[in-house]
């Protein structure tokens, strides 16, 4: 079963106001949440889906934006969760249309999330990320032209005693 996905509606509550009402439409969250392109990662994503019965999906927007966001600022899971109810940028990044006050999933599914997505799938966000990069012209192509990668590993010494 593929996530529901979320669209916005443009519904109005009268008990709650919407989140583009209450934040400031030019924070650097907002114009990278219209720059993604969430269509695509939905695609990339939801190939990991099956029809089988059990209790439905996640939002791919959710669970791309939440990864986005804690790589982008490095966070735990855990701090990750806790700046995403306290903080509207986060949650307008992720989709939703308005406040919410908590966290419709607990830390533990961002883990499943992630081994359920696998290489393939997070390389995906990867290269969205780098194609935001470059249409935002934050990276230039020719940055990209050679990527230098760390691959010491941390090894215990042999200290004298």
């Amino acid at each position: 079963m593929r996530p529901p996905e979320r669209r916005e509606t443009g519904e109005q509550d009268l008990f709650r106001s919407r989140l583009d009402q209450i934040i400031d439409l030019k924070h650097p969250l907002v114009a990278l949440g219209r720059t993604v392109d969430w269509e695509f990662l939905e695609r990339e994503f939801g190939a990991v889906y099956t029809d089988d019965p059990g209790r439905p999906p996640l939002p791919t927007r959710l669970m791309a934006g939440l990864s986005i966001l804690k790589h982008t600022y490095d966070l735990s899971d855990e701090v990750l969760c806790e700046r995403w109810v306290e903080n509207p940028y986060y949650q307008y990044f992720c989709g939703e249309e308005f406040f919410q006050h908590r966290l419709v999933i607990d830390r533990s599914s961002l883990t499943r999330c992630r081994n359920r997505m696998g290489e393939a799938r997070l390389q995906a966000l990867l290269q969205e990320s780098l194609s935001v990069a470059t249409r935002t012209k934050a990276l230039k192509p020719s940055e990209l032209s050679r990527v230098i990668v760390d691959t010491t590993e941390a090894q215990e010494r042999d200290v004298p005693q």
